[in-house]
């Protein structure tokens, strides 16, 4: 490994993948499409402590991987649970390329996912957003929205009214108008886009409660034991996932009315891929529901790291007769 191999921070994660330019860089990864396995979960200690890994490559001189780890116990010592990095390699030598921070890079990879998703599913006029949850994701999901979306409201729902406070908060102070509401229904009341990021077992989500119209982004809820949205909004909705092979294997949102016999995975009508190509046109009319699904997919994680090391001057380079691995 060269000495030189560059380590790039969050701060630079951040600044290299601004909204539209890496949405942009997602719809083309999508239509052009690589080898994403499903990631791979492997317990480390008794204590379920987890490594969970993500490769792709695509056959261009792209090649990369996520390494996570999941340590709940991290909390009890003042760290966070979650950490990552990614490995960007070169396609045609496998040497490495860039060590990029994986949290900064999920965080933006998982906002311009859904907005790229929301592109093809909520109405182009839709000005109201609603977001549910507080954590991290949270403002990274509000800004994505608003990126493509003409938003003039961005409500905010957490189960703690000062953390829902504190969230619209930052977000004003990042240029956003945002405001807390007292309760996920007045939000879904008034919301054109419901973006939904937490760590629920429980639906919160609810399909009596969520207007004609309406396009709903679940981001959270990413095991087959976690659930954000309840039987009955997936009946009045159109279904559309980041992959059928991960969104069907992981999503609690979907896996469990599966089992249930109360949805169809063949109700599931597009992936994200479909929808770049226009193999499926996505939203067909004003009034219907629609809902997209997604855990997370490494092509994300590869067309995002391959901005930010271009933004570095550390991109892969492809040789003649390059097969990408």
């Amino acid at each position: 490994m060269s000495d030189s191999l560059p380590a790039i921070g969050a701060d630079l994660v951040h600044a290299a993948l601004e909204w539209r330019p890496l949405v942009d860089a997602l719809r083309e990864a999508f239509v052009a499409g690589v080898t994403a396995p499903v990631r791979s979960s492997h317990e480390v200690t008794g204590a379920g402590d987890r490594l969970l890994l993500m490769p792709a490559w695509d056959g261009r001189g792209g090649l990369g991987v996520k390494i996570v780890t999941v340590f709940p116990g991290n909390r009890e010592r003042g760290l966070s649970s979650v950490a990552a990095l990614y490995v960007l390699m070169d396609g045609a030598t496998g040497h490495p390329v860039a060590l990029i921070d994986g949290e900064a890079m999920t965080l933006r990879r998982t906002g311009a996912a859904s907005a790229l998703a929301s592109t093809c599913l909520s109405r182009p006029d839709s000005r109201t957003l609603l977001v549910v949850g507080t954590g991290a994701l949270a403002p990274f999901m509000a800004a994505a929205h608003c990126a493509v979306r003409p938003i003039e409201r961005v409500l905010v729902w957490g189960r703690r009214a000062d953390r829902a406070a504190r969230t619209a908060a930052a977000l004003v102070a990042r240029g956003l108008p945002a405001a807390a509401v007292a309760t996920i229904d007045a939000g879904l009341r008034e919301a054109d886009i419901v973006t939904c990021a937490t760590t629920s077992r429980e639906p919160l989500v609810r399909g009596v409660q969520v207007r004609a119209g309406t396009h709903v982004d679940l981001v959270g809820a990413f095991t087959p034991d976690m659930r954000e949205s309840d039987d009955e909004l997936l009946a009045r909705a159109e279904v559309f996932v980041d992959t059928r092979a991960g969104a069907l294997k992981e999503a609690g949102d979907l896996v469990m009315p599966i089992a249930a016999g109360a949805f169809g995975r063949e109700r599931v009508r597009a992936e994200l891929a479909e929808l770049c190509a226009g193999a499926h046109p996505g939203r067909r009319t004003r009034d219907e529901i629609t809902l997209f699904k997604s855990v997370g997919t490494a092509l994300e994680d590869l067309a995002a790291a391959r901005l930010v090391a271009r933004s570095q001057g550390a991109s892969p380079q492809r040789t003649p007769g390059a097969t990408g691995g």
